[in-house]
């Protein structure tokens, strides 16, 4: 295949989670000998510039060639103003395939637009299902995997989800999770914890929280109880807790803010991807309701305790270092208390979490590219 028949691909990106998936595919893509003509552009959906640039730059993420600056909005505001912008942009640029990746509402959007306008659409990280609707990630990942035409699975429980739901598994490819190729390529640079908790009184271990799902941040109940577990947590071991901009102002409206300020918990602002991996790395046990970090700790081996009621990568408990609690403080406080007495689950690395999924995607375009420029 001469350079000039290069497939063109329009990469998507658009939060926070999109931008550890973006790296590595980036990075593959652009390699001299790669059969790829990629051209990313970012929705804009996650519109913090400090952190959006933070991440570009600490991941390497070139800076993307086109910036639709579409900012926040409801659910539908966001998703309607992102395919308004969207698709002039693909009538004039022409490319082979749109490739997306994870669930968030740039993902669909961006898929919905393609697929209208008869451009092919790949989706990296397709087939995961936590089957609750109520999450709008949810919804977004079953709508983009239905009009995907080539389809790039992270575990092979995805493929099922897939042939369920009436799709061909010819379209679909288990390659592994970018987002571990990710945290393969910067774990060496990662910010040593000390340097992050620089000014605390950390000397000892910790556990690190994060959690932002609208299911544990709006509901006050289900807010006031993860507080106090976290307040009795905190007794045992020192808690590190990076806030999400949503979950402070909950915590504030809601008067919950000085609960925490006066326990064992360091309150931090959000952090840069290096910073938030180094403390990670280091931690005792994470409590969390991100899906990233139940890969990533995974990956690490650190015992994750998750405050959901389902999860869309069950192959981080089957086979991971990820116990699903749900949100009753006992069994929230029951894990935790496993976790300091016997260490946790040990868990295993899954399949292909090996650093090489984006190079395998590469791999499956560039044989897939008569199919995908016709």
């Amino acid at each position: 295949m001469a350079n000039d028949e290069r497939v063109s691909v329009l990469c998507v990106v658009g939060a926070r989670p999109n931008f550890m998936k973006i790296a590595p595919i980036m990075r593959s893509f652009n390699r001299p000998e790669c059969k790829i003509k990629a051209t990313l552009l970012h929705t804009g959906q996650h519109y913090d510039a400090a952190m959006k640039q933070s991440f570009f730059d600490q991941l390497g993420i070139p800076e993307p060639d086109i910036d639709l600056g579409v900012g926040g909005g409801s659910h539908a505001e966001q998703t309607a103003e992102i395919m308004k912008r969207f698709e002039p942009v693909v009538i004039e640029t022409k490319p082979d395939v749109v490739l997306v990746v994870g669930d968030v509402n740039s993902t669909v959007a961006c898929a919905l637009v393609a697929s209208k306008l008869g451009v092919k659409v790949i989706h990296v990280e397709a087939g995961l299902r936590s089957y609750d609707r109520a999450m709008p990630e949810e919804i977004n990942r079953v709508l983009t995997d239905q009009i995907s035409d080539l389809l790039f699975t992270t575990e092979e429980s995805a493929l099922g989800n897939l042939e369920r739901e009436g799709i061909d598994r010819g379209r679909v490819h288990f390659v592994g999770n970018v987002m571990i190729d990710t945290l393969r390529f910067n774990l060496t640079r990662a910010i040593p914890a000390k340097e992050t908790l620089e000014g605390f009184e950390i000397r000892e271990r910790y556990g690190l929280v994060t959690f932002h799902r609208p299911s544990n941040v709006d509901v006050d109940s289900v807010l006031k109880g993860i507080v106090s577990t976290l307040i009795n947590i905190s007794k045992t071991i020192p808690l590190v807790f990076p806030v999400h901009p949503r979950t402070e102002n909950s915590l504030k409206d809601k008067g919950y803010w000085p609960l925490l300020e006066a326990a064992n918990i360091v309150l931090l602002k959000p952090q840069g991807y290096l910073e938030l991996l180094g403390v990670m790395s280091e931690a005792a046990v994470v409590l969390t309701d991100s899906g990233g970090l139940q890969e990533e700790t995974t990956a690490l081996g650190v015992p994750c305790i998750t405050i959901r009621e389902s999860t869309e990568r069950p192959i981080t408990i089957t086979e991971g270092t990820n116990v699903l609690v749900g949100t009753d403080p006992t069994r929230i406080i029951d894990a935790f208390e496993d976790v300091m007495t016997t260490g946790g689950k040990s868990g295993s690395i899954p399949k292909y979490w090996d650093g090489n999924a984006a190079d395998r995607i590469s791999e499956v375009i560039v044989s897939l590219a008569p199919q995908l420029q016709s």
